[in-house]
């Protein structure tokens, strides 16, 4: 039907509104991610629908899926296009319009559809666009089916279908809005920043967290497409720090941040101490295990060695289980082993039953510290921040670096430090106690401080983490131990930001 994409098309010419465009690039581990007009175009689009289309076909299933998009100014024409190419391929869909992507998950349930494409960036900068998307609820794709989708698609593998059929699903935002409210008020009155940084969430996030009983102070929550202050990231310091200064003005019980489509939470506590994910993980999972109750935790390979040395979590006889980085990879996981919980540094949290439905949901993921809280009358937030064990820790840092190369270079990382400790040499000045390389290399050294290299899944990026339960001056060693390797790679670029 389409003829195959090119990676590169001179814009305002015929053959830029002819000819598919899909930079290959833009298929990444568990969801894609072009820059519009300059990556893929809208017949590049459709392309990609009916290539869709086509996978879900061959992977046997029901031709039903749910599509939304994200609050930005061309997302709704990419979802048109790409819904034209779904239904060039024999598939029917259920528009549920403006949403976030856990939206669009639950939709997959409350509308009994197995497939879903939610057109977004989430937290990319504007300019990007993309489509996470699954065939198996609550999961989303991972490598095999964006490998395969990639072939189908830029090889012009894909097959058209009679059959295809659209229906608009009107009011879908306050059935989903229902759902998550659909629990005990909180005995306890919590005044709450809900910060959305003028993204998706902000037509959500405050009307569920005031549904359950919280007292909301919205901040940033007007749907505004330019992101005119910074971009709706909670793991971004720009936007941690605008919800500190918030919560400290209002004298807040505790800050929420929300991401551009509202799959993650970041969370400043009552101090404006901007408390990083996967240690807000820790507090939940000690919540959750309380009296001996263990259970099955999954966490990526960014996250705090608390999971690991935590003497509440060991009490308690929780299970810890380090995976690969990406939301895909960690919900995968947390279902195949029936975990109570997966976590991610990052901000994606998965609740599995009856909690959750095991996909990540940043409201979701509020509402759960909130009612962490609530159990915890007597207690604020920075108290239990307070009650776990001291480390240091650095943002996630993300120096540049070309999807066509990080890769390799990782490899090329990976392989030193394997070198390194077959060798017995020392790394920030001891000896290499233990490897994970399950995704990159995490290296960790006697004292347990640790850092992190891996390329980014979803941008042009190496990801960069370090911590150490000894001194913040060792985790600055490790960072430095950790750059002198990655410059030995010119390809590398700078850091967006640095400890």
């Amino acid at each position: 039907m389409f003829p195959k994409p090119k990676a590169a098309i001179a814009p305002n010419t015929y053959e830029y509104e002819s000819t598919p465009l899909v930079k290959p690039t833009g298929f990444r581990e568990y969801d894609a991610r072009w820059l519009l007009e300059k990556e893929i175009n809208l017949i590049g689009v459709q392309a990609l629908g009916l290539g869709m289309a086509t996978l879900f076909h061959e992977l046997g299933v029901r031709p039903d899926i749910v599509v939304g998009h994200d609050f930005r100014g061309y997302s709704l024409s990419v979802k048109a296009a790409l819904t034209t190419g779904l239904m060039a391929g024999g598939m029917r869909v259920h528009d549920v319009g403006l949403a976030l992507s856990p939206m669009a998950y639950f939709a997959q349930f409350e509308l009994d559809c197995p497939c879903v494409a939610m057109v977004t960036a989430s937290h990319n900068d504007n300019g990007w666009t993309g489509v996470k998307m699954g065939a198996a609820r609550p999961l989303t794709f991972g490598p095999d089916e964006m490998g395969r989708l990639k072939e189908i698609v830029l090889e012009a593998k894909s097959k058209a279908r009679d059959g295809g059929t659209y229906k608009f699903i009107p009011g879908f935002a306050e059935r989903y809005m229902a759902d998550l409210a659909k629990r005990p008020k909180l005995k306890r009155k919590l005044k709450v920043i809900a910060a959305c940084g003028n993204g998706t969430a902000g037509a959500f996030a405050p009307k569920v967290l005031e549904a359950i009983g919280c007292e909301v102070v919205p901040l940033d929550a007007e749907l505004d497409h330019t992101f005119p202050k910074y971009n709706p990231n909670p793991e971004d310091l720009k936007m941690l720090h605008a919800v500190r200064d918030a919560v400290l003005a209002h004298k807040a019980d505790i800050g929420l941040a929300f991401d551009g489509d509202g799959d993650r939470c970041g969370v400043v506590d009552n101090l404006g101490e901007e408390i990083f994910a996967d240690k807000v993980g820790v507090m939940l999972a000690r919540d959750m295990s309380a009296g001996g109750k263990g259970g099955q935790f999954i966490v990526d390979v960014k996250s705090t060695g608390l999971w690991l040395t935590d003497p509440v979590l060991k009490q308690n006889g929780v299970k810890v289980d380090f995976w690969k980085t990406g939301h895909s990879y960690i919900k995968r996981r947390a279902n195949e082993l029936n975990a109570i919980a997966g976590f991610e540094k990052s901000g994606h949290f998965f609740f599995g039953p009856p909690f959750g439905r095991g996909y990540d949901d940043g409201i979701l993921s509020a509402i759960a510290v909130c009612e962490m809280l609530d159990r915890n009358p007597d207690k604020k937030m920075s108290d239990l921040r307070e009650a776990l064990p001291r480390t240091w820790q650095s943002p996630t840092m993300s120096p540049h670096c070309d999807d066509e190369k990080k890769y390799d270079i990782v490899d090329r990382i990976v392989k030193h430090f394997e070198a390194a400790k077959a060798k017995g040499e020392k790394v920030a000045g001891q000896p290499i106690r233990d490897l994970v390389t399950v995704n990159g290399v995490r290296v960790t050294v006697e004292d347990g401080t640790w850092g992190l290299v891996r390329a980014s899944s979803n941008k042009p990026e190496l990801v960069v983490v370090v911590e150490s339960p000894a001194a913040e001056a060792r985790m600055k060693e490790m960072f430095k131990a950790l750059d002198t390797v990655i410059r030995t790679h010119p390809e590398v670029g700078e850091y967006n930001q640095k400890i």
